[in-house]
């Protein structure tokens, strides 16, 4: 492994890297924050009485938890921009290239994909609450508004961090993903770099150490994260 590869400035690839990790954490967190926007929505759908919105919900966690990642990259990526010319075509008689932006489509693309995943863990989390402790709010007189702010959403949230956390990890490494369609992170950095000094071990296991190292800090906040949730809480 020639580390002198790994050094900043013009002679190495180490501010590369770093630059490259930033992207990734920049994709993953824009990615989680958008699963949990479409988790929350769909978890919402399936928990309704209405059975239009449980089987939109149930169609949307079929299928993004059934296909590839990557296979959701290429459509919206591919499929969205050649729709975008067809559209600015028949509209605007525009028949020139539409380049997506690569950030926008990578987090929507793994925002859709980890949110079939945010849904069932947010859905389930819904259901572990106790209804005694519904019925109890109702008895004391709370409205809907407070029932939801003061028991479903605080028990839900302590119900659903170790789910979500597993969803952040999948988030986080399917950002590697991105780079086929241009995007400069860990991956690609690593691809670069091994390219142009055919040293791929060195850039591969240095692309490896990133992820290990985020996936480690990713971990100690979230179990953080859970122990302030279950403080004051008995264990049976």
């Amino acid at each position: 492994m020639e580390l002198s590869y790994l050094g900043w400035g013009d002679a190495g690839w180490g501010d590369e890297f770093a630059r490259g990790a930033l992207m990734t954490f920049a994709v993953a967190t824009c990615a989680f924050l958008l699963s949990l926007v479409f988790g929350t929505i769909f978890a919402a759908f399936k928990l309704s009485s209405n059975l239009l919105l449980r089987a939109v919900a149930d169609v949307y966690t079929t299928i993004l938890r059934g296909i590839p990642e990557l296979l959701v990259i290429y459509l919206i990526f591919f499929g969205g921009g050649q729709l975008l010319q067809t559209i600015a075509l028949g509209l605007f008689g525009y028949d020139g290239y539409i380049d997506l932006p690569v950030f926008g489509v990578g987090t929507l693309c793994i925002g859709l994909s980890a949110g079939a995943y945010s849904t069932e863990v947010i859905r389930g989390a819904v259901l572990a609450i106790p209804r005694g402790q519904i019925e109890a709010a109702r008895a004391i007189g709370m409205n809907q508004g407070q029932r939801f702010w003061r028991i479903l959403v605080p028990q839900s949230a302590r119900y659903a961090l170790p789910g979500l956390g597993n969803v952040w990890q999948f988030a986080l490494k399917d950002t590697s993903l991105i780079s086929i369609v241009g995007l400069v992170e860990i991956m690609r950095t690593a691809a670069l770099g091994s390219g142009s000094t055919k040293q791929p071990f060195t850039f591969f296991i240095t692309a490896f150490l990133i992820f290990l190292v985020l996936a480690w800090l990713s971990q100690r906040v979230f179990l953080r994260a859970e122990a302030w949730a279950n403080r004051g809480v008995r264990s049976a």
